[in-house]
């Protein structure tokens, strides 16, 4: 193979910075000391990723934010609660202060640290740190999941709705599972999207894949005005519906049961909201979906894609290494740059598209598509 210049230059630079000697040299000389330090840390961090992650699930199952919340204490005055000895739960309290989650108070005394005060008063992380004990049971062998090799996964049993040719088969117990993870881990995104484009220009909005009606309860809460709908497997919506009486939204909200890989949208919204749906399918389902959106919405028309997105500037490792793994063990799906789902908008026959700036992009990005009039 022939390499141009610059890839016989990158050639050697990568042999030159691999090599014991250099890396020893870098270490030692003050102007390159601080840099050979990060890299290294940042290594190891990686590798030790799957130990910093047990922590947080051993501290979010023992509901230790939560108690530290009401103030600091002691190893000696959690332990009990959480059904081990002192010198135990002093070894996990001491780990969770070395990555951040907690900190020390005085001598003895341990509260929330710079990321585990994020965690009390929030449902939605708990219980997604909680479900990814499926997640590591899925990637144990890596290289089998990338090559197909697994079979069935954990998570393709969970999300059974994303590989089913019929999802609406699913029985209440299994609707029930995933809405509810669904529900409590959509807030932040929701909040994140509403701050950022306003509806007050639009008459009715229907969620498409909405779930359990989360995000239309804080839309609900916000444009009193705005006529709403939601469309989702029949088991789901009914569970929606449930919610939506239990909160004095029942009259409000029209709920619309269906396949959304078979069965047409109903009509009447002049806003198509699909909040983390794309995401889920792959290229074909995808376009689809965007398609059937497309034929919903009337001439000036308009689509909110809400998700993750791959390549996001600062948030590339949640878009390309969580994401990407997570939806491949899911076995449907992957995020998408913007690039490219502005092209599948386009061959859905969306006729303008542009992005919205969010809060938090490495969870939350927003493409806003627009039907041309005439």
């Amino acid at each position: 193979m022939q390499f141009s210049i610059l890839e016989r230059w990158r050639i050697w630079r990568d042999r030159k910075l691999a090599s014991p000697e250099f890396q020893r040299w870098a270490a030692d000389f003050p102007l390159t000391r601080w840099e050979a330090s990060r890299r290294a840390r940042g290594l190891f961090d990686i590798t030790a990723g799957f130990v910093y992650s047990q922590i947080l699930y051993a501290c979010v199952e023992l509901d230790v934010f939560n108690r530290l919340a009401a103030g600091s204490q002691t190893a000696a005055e959690l332990a009990e609660h959480m059904g081990m000895s002192i010198t135990a739960a002093d070894r996990l309290l001491r780990a969770a202060v070395a990555i951040d989650l907690l900190e020390r108070r005085g001598e003895h005394g341990y509260g929330l640290g710079r990321l585990g005060i994020a965690l009390p008063g929030n449902p939605g992380i708990a219980a997604m740190v909680k479900h990814h004990r499926m997640l590591y049971h899925d990637l144990y062998d890596p290289l089998a999941l990338f090559r197909g090799e697994l079979g069935e996964t954990e998570l393709s049993r969970y999300w059974s709705y994303a590989c089913s040719p019929n999802p609406a088969a699913d029985d209440d117990q299994r609707v029930a599972e995933y809405s509810t993870l669904m529900s409590a881990s959509s807030g932040f995104v929701a909040e994140d999207a509403l701050d950022a484009y306003s509806l007050r220009e639009h008459r009715c909005l229907m969620d498409v894949g909405g779930g359990e009606g989360r995000f239309l309860m804080q839309v609900a809460q916000r444009y009193s005005d705005l006529k709403l709908m939601l469309f989702d497997l029949p088991a789901v919506v009914e569970r929606a519906a449930t919610h939506f009486g239990d909160v004095g939204l029942a009259q409000r909200i029209q709920v619309h049961g269906g396949n959304l890989k078979t069965d047409a949208l109903p009509k009447g919204a002049d806003v198509i909201s699909l909040v983390r749906v794309i995401l889920d399918h792959n290229d074909d389902g995808a376009l689809h979906i965007l398609r059937a959106v497309r034929m919903a919405l009337p001439p000036g028309g308009t689509l909110l894609v809400i998700e993750p997105m791959s390549e996001t500037p600062g948030a590339e490792p949640v878009g390309d290494a969580y994401f990407g793994l997570y939806l491949l063990a899911m076995g449907s799906g992957r995020t998408r740059p913007p690039r490219e789902l502005n092209a599948m908008l386009t061959a859905a026959g969306f006729d303008e598209m542009h992005m919205v700036r969010t809060r938090r992009p490495l969870q939350t990005r927003l493409i806003v598509a627009r039907v041309a009039k005439h």
